[in-house]
């Protein structure tokens, strides 16, 4: 007989739903993390946090309100990092509330402390105090998450030199900054800091970023950071970083050396699973820390399960949740759908970028046809009226059946709208639908009639000329 039924390392968000769908299932769950981590780094130092921040800096600078108001409105002159933690500390209060209540509501047990593996159905739990307690379970799910990949040759010291976790606890807003790597949380970053004013320089290895998204989103959002005074320095690496007293300088491998109050490097993530004995459980992690799994999210040992970003890509706060249920489905012999293949990207950047489907490369690539449809957030009135001309929404639509291939979205609210297209395409829906539809006026989901008739009106003549 074993304390649990299921046992969940990690409170994140794909620990958190695995837990409460066992205990929906009528099973004893536990889980087990640090008290202070509980939500899991999403909602301390990834997700939530970072989001928070995105909408405190939006809100402070009047960013938004510029092209009605002045390019010189703020709302605040002098923006402190006090300001911005305000916000960023009563959401996460509040969430880690919501976390407990949900837990304790289903009757999931809590264990304050860090898990560690004794054999493949046994953790030890170790608390604060260093006090040690075993803990037996039928299934163990593992949701430890992951933590920012640091340089081995770099010296952080969490005021200068940063990573993203850190970069939440800086002292003052940079006047300058350098951020390594053009990744996602890397532009987040890069456009919240350029929003509140600090001059901004972008070192990418690569010669181009966010590669998986559409070519003319990214060249638009470009174009809106490069307006914020933000430099990008693609095709380079930085070879090293010196600290000084007033700040820090990089250097890159070409010979070029870029001042900063400040130094944040954003190199991926490495799974939180080197303090687990994995071994012990005959598990392994790969160089990253990651776990391979199953369409199941089972391991290589069949009752114990990983999901969220200790898995790998996504790495995303929803799809953790998603596997997390569907691993707990499994492990308690419950049917469970597959997640489904389309799977929305959202990207928290000023403005956001949010995509479903495929890009115009992707299927020019496959040797499929497409035909383009597109709103521009300037010809809508809820454009005009929240003062943001610069989004656009666009569909890609088979000429064939008429069928979603993708939808691509940049601007206001853009990781809100994108579900409209997400529910069309799930549901094998046409650009008719959307051509017939009545939409809310004015709304921005209106963009999606105004496109597809776009789109439909290209087919059109492409017809005619064929008659």
């Amino acid at each position: 007989m074993t304390d649990f039924d299921m046992l969940v390392i990690g409170s994140g968000p794909g620990g958190q739903k695995a837990a409460i769908a066992a205990a929906k299932l009528g099973r004893r769950v536990a889980v087990v993390d640090r008290r202070e981590m509980v939500g899991g780094v999403s909602l301390h130092t990834g997700t939530v946090p970072s989001k928070t921040l995105r909408e405190a800096v939006l809100y402070l600078t009047g960013l938004t309100q510029r092209d009605l108001y002045g390019q010189s409105y703020r709302l605040k002159d002098d923006i402190t990092i006090a300001d911005l933690t305000a916000r960023t500390q009563h959401v996460v209060g509040r969430e880690m509330d919501v976390v407990r209540n949900q837990l304790s509501r289903n009757r999931v047990a809590l264990f304050p402390g860090t898990g560690r593996f004794v054999d493949d159905h046994t953790v030890a739990v170790t608390d604060a105090d260093g006090q040690e307690q075993l803990l037996t379970a039928r299934h163990i799910v593992i949701a430890t998450g992951t933590r920012p990949a640091r340089p081995a040759s770099v010296e952080f010291d969490e005021r200068t030199i940063m990573d993203s976790d850190s970069v939440l606890n800086m002292e003052r807003v940079p006047r300058s900054m350098v951020i390594v790597g053009a990744g996602v949380i890397g532009i987040e970053y890069a456009s919240m800091f350029a929003a509140l004013g600090s001059k901004v320089t972008v070192v990418e290895q690569r010669e181009g970023m966010l590669d998986f998204c559409d070519v003319e989103i990214v060249e638009a959002l470009k174009y809106r950071l490069r307006d914020l005074a933000v430099t990008f320095r693609f095709g380079e690496t930085v070879a090293a970083v010196e600290r000084h007293a007033r700040g820090a300088l990089a250097i890159l491998e070409s010979g070029k050396k870029i001042p900063a109050d400040a130094v944040m490097y954003s190199a991926g993530r490495q799974g939180l699973t080197d303090g687990l004995d994995l071994d012990k459980a005959g598990l392994t992690a790969d160089r990253r820390g990651r776990i391979a799994v199953d369409e199941h999210y089972r391991t290589a040992v069949p009752h114990i399960y990983a999901v969220g970003d200790v898995i790998g890509f996504p790495a995303l706060a929803a799809t953790s949740m998603e596997q997390g249920r569907s691993a707990a489905y499994h492990a308690c012999e419950e049917p469970v759908n597959p997640i489904h293949h389309l799977q929305p990207i959202g990207i928290y950047s000023i403005p956001e970028i949010s995509f479903i489907g495929r890009t115009e490369d992707q299927l020019t690539d496959e040797k499929v046809p497409f035909e383009v449809g597109v709103s521009r957030y300037r010809e809508l009135a809820r454009g005009q009226i929240v003062g943001d001309a610069h989004g656009m929404l666009k569909l890609l639509v088979s000429p064939e059946d008429r069928k979603l291939l993708g939808v691509h979205c940049f601007g206001t609210s853009a990781t809100e709208l994108i579900h409209i297209g997400q529910a069309v395409m799930g549901c094998g829906g046409t650009v008719d639908y959307l051509v017939d539809a009545v939409f809310n006026y004015p709304t921005f989901a209106e963009s999606y009639k105004v496109a597809a008739l776009d789109a439909t009106n290209k087919m059109r003549e492409v017809d005619h000329l064929r008659d």
